[in-house]
């Protein structure tokens, strides 16, 4: 049975503006944790990237809040990387205005001088990054004693990021009675200690497992060679409109934007060497279409939430299968069938088979050169149908 935003107790104004931008059918996460939320529970969310978890915990939280003082935020929501702060304020900022509430996010990268201007002028939804949000706090132009509502977004990742100290920093400091959200993909690397630790009596609400993420793309474990690998890529990419190729490093990853521009594709990269300004643009040129194709790293790529990712190239392994799931669970989202393509060398082989153990794959590694006219059209490619490398 469907339901909708009014039903589960969102306030008119939002549910108007939602429908605005033809919102109207809650996703799944979104209706098992709205009205719990509402009812000022503390909620656990378990759920991947791409669900709909920003309007799940955003909506009550701007439901709930009240304006508040300038330099005293009565919403924080906690987020791992700057890109991801952009655009959790993207969705908010404007239902936020509905609600007359200022969203601004702050993370570091950039000048904290126009932050503590606005920070002195009011924000009543703070969305940030742990280390600038301590920088502001130590400087006494921010305070979270205040916080009404709380939320920690993707903490799993603020774990592996190392930013868990930070973290348990920042949440010391909220003083008063508050609401706190939590949500994330898995609750193993300290996560648990954190629920346990500030999560009271919270309603536990579970949506999509890594198997769901599998399921719902289609794999592709392509053996390449070396001379032939970045055209592979480009054959690949000239067939969609978004590809998302993941490099292990930094130089990697600018290494093969520039290879990728001689064979005439439109590509550029996101990692953490590159001014925020840089990686602002490229993410923005990626969502709106106007760049194809976005190679990444691994940490970089975890802001990254664009709905319209066509396929996710690992062109370097990943580090694991949890690695694997991290990369290519960009595509796949909100419903839509998503291809993952693993290029591998001749002496890689081992390491993939141990992932798609792990994952319970079966597809065959199939040699390809970067001619192969399957390449332009992977969706409708079925590698299962396929002879595999001997």
């Amino acid at each position: 049975m469907t339901t909708t935003f009014d039903a589960l107790g969102v306030s008119t104004e939002l549910v108007d503006a939602l429908a605005t931008q033809g919102l109207i059918e809650p996703f799944a996460i979104q209706t098992l944790t709205i009205a719990d939320a509402l009812a000022g529970r503390d909620v656990l969310g378990k759920a991947k990237t791409g669900s709909g978890k920003t309007l799940a915990f955003g909506l009550p939280l701007l439901d709930r809040i009240t304006k508040a003082e300038p330099r005293h935020p009565h919403g924080l929501v906690l987020v791992p990387t700057r890109e991801l702060a952009n655009q959790v304020r993207g969705v908010l900022a404007p239902l936020g205005r509905v609600k007359g509430l200022k969203v601004k996010a702050f993370y570091g990268g950039v000048g904290m001088e126009p932050q503590i201007e606005a920070l002195t002028k009011g924000v009543d939804l703070v969305i940030g990054t742990p280390g600038r949000l301590i920088d502001l706090m130590e400087r006494r132009e921010l305070s979270v004693a205040n916080v009404q509502v709380l939320v920690l977004d993707e903490a799993d990742r603020m774990a592996d990021m190392g930013f868990m100290p930070q973290v348990q920093k920042i949440l010391h400091r909220v003083e008063g009675e508050h609401q706190s959200m939590l949500f994330s993909a898995t609750l193993d690397r300290g996560v648990d200690r954190l629920v346990a630790r500030y999560l009271k009596d919270p309603v536990s609400h579970e949506v999509e497992s890594e198997d769901d993420t599998v399921d719902e793309m289609r794999h592709h474990f392509l053996l390449v060679h070396q001379m032939d690998k970045v055209k592979v890529v480009a054959s690949i990419a000239s067939g969609v409109d978004r590809t998302l190729v993941f490099c292990r490093t930094k130089r990697g990853a600018d290494r093969l934007v520039e290879q990728l521009q001689r064979e005439h594709v439109k590509a550029g990269a996101i990692h953490g060497d590159l001014r925020q300004a840089a990686r602002e643009r490229a993410l923005a040129d990626f969502t709106s279409g106007k760049l194809p194709v976005l190679v990444a790293t691994d940490v970089a790529a975890r802001g990254i939430h664009v709905d319209a990712v066509d396929v996710v190239v690992h062109y370097d392994p990943p580090e694991d299968h949890k690695a694997y799931l991290h990369r290519s669970g960009r595509t796949a989202r909100a419903g839509a069938l998503g291809v993952a393509v693993m290029l591998t060398l001749w002496n890689q082989e081992n390491d993939v088979r141990v992932i798609q153990r792990r994952l319970n794959i079966d597809g065959p590694i199939v040699e390809v050169f970067s001619n192969d006219p399957r390449l332009r059209d992977l969706r409708a490619w079925d590698p299962s149908a396929e002879e595999a490398v001997a």
